[in-house]
């Protein structure tokens, strides 16, 4: 395959960041984008030059000027269109989270071996050049066995509304939003270890907080004060290779700042991804804080997008499987889920 043709199905605010990747990728061509508002799909096509316009994902789906898709809408479709996509012999790239549901994701993943076709997950921290630097001294063994991971993503006021904030479409409040990210991000950098047990807590104390003034934060499109996801959810992630990973994300909290925070602990060094990278190790019994040259310290949403895509262009043209797999997705599905069944039931949830 030399230059792939792109569709891109939904044209909302994500949507953007793809579009203006694949515009920056010479092997990749946008060919067709779908909205279910016909107006916001044409603003999208004449903005990238997108000839083929459809508010019937269905219809792009069976056209056979694309080769590929992105899949840009909100949660409670991406399995349904991936498979169909997939069975519609697409290459796929679908936005976090990869389903609603662990059965869901397994049906994706059965969709994908079935087609021959490839499917990444927009883990999109995976392709972020810090992570990589971090990878590779990990790889190296410059940390040892990484036991332990702590990670905070805490928003004081920041709840989207819209979609995000209605559960029957998104799945979930931050867990499933911000804490999808941050949790892959850690798992991925530990080894990707099976997990073995999960005991999480959700809270819905504070609401949407629209009464809030002087405080201005990203609102979605379609932005309205109903809420009925969690504020808050918190987790204690056991892995069967005895490391573990504790997390806690919020939308909304009554907290002095913002707080993001990614940190992971080994036997002979530690890392922290976030506020900015830097490696943590000692020599000649003094403990050394490193920041390593880079041209940014800190994770950089725009390069890291255009990581991603291009190394999903890369592996559409190669046949290789992508750094986000298909089974990775179903991996953080199970957590996630996990999360949420374990602060239901009130117990802690385990694996065989």
């Amino acid at each position: 395959m030399n230059t792939v043709r792109v569709g891109v199905i939904g044209a909302g605010s994500i949507s953007v960041s793809h579009l203006n990747s694949y515009k920056n990728n010479a092997n990749a061509k946008l060919v067709a984008i779908f909205d279910l508002q016909e107006e916001r799909a044409r603003e999208k096509a004449e903005k990238y030059e997108i000839e083929h316009i459809f508010t019937d994902y269905r219809e792009l789906l069976a056209s056979p000027l694309v080769d590929a898709v992105s899949i840009c809408t909100w949660n409670d479709t991406h399995a349904q269109i991936a498979m169909e996509a997939l069975q519609a012999g697409k290459h796929v790239l679908v936005e976090k989270p990869l389903a609603q549901t662990v059965e869901q994701a397994l049906q994706v993943e059965r969709a994908a071996k079935e087609s021959g076709k490839l499917l990444q997950v927009g883990f999109v921290r995976r392709f972020a050049n810090t992570t990589r630097v971090a990878k590779q001294f990990i790889d190296a063994g410059e940390l040892g066995d990484i036991y332990y991971a702590k990670v905070s993503c805490l928003r004081r006021l920041g709840n989207p509304g819209g979609w995000f904030s209605d559960k029957k479409r998104s799945g979930g409040g931050p867990l499933i939003d911000l804490g999808v990210h941050v949790i892959d991000l850690c798992w991925y950098l530990m080894g990707r270890p099976k997990v073995k047990s999960v005991s999480g807590n959700t809270y819905r104390k504070l609401g949407n907080r629209s009464h809030i003034q002087n405080l201005s934060y990203y609102k979605s499109a379609d932005y309205n004060a109903s809420n009925d996801v969690e504020d808050l959810a918190n987790a204690l992630i056991r892995f069967e290779n005895g490391a573990s990973l504790m997390v806690d994300v919020s939308f909304t909290l009554h907290a002095k700042k913002d707080e993001l925070s990614v940190k992971l602990f080994g036997e002979k060094g530690g890392v922290e991804m976030e506020p900015e990278l830097t490696l943590v190790t000692e020599k000649h019994n003094t403990v050394l804080n490193v920041h390593p040259q880079l041209d940014h310290l800190k994770f950089e949403f725009t390069s890291a997008f255009q990581n991603e895509i291009d190394h999903f262009i890369a592996c559409c043209q190669s046949g290789e499987q992508p750094l986000s797999s298909v089974q990775d997705g179903v991996e953080i599905m199970k957590i996630l889920c996990a999360v949420y069944e374990s602060a239901d039931k009130s117990v802690e949830i385990t694996f065989s």
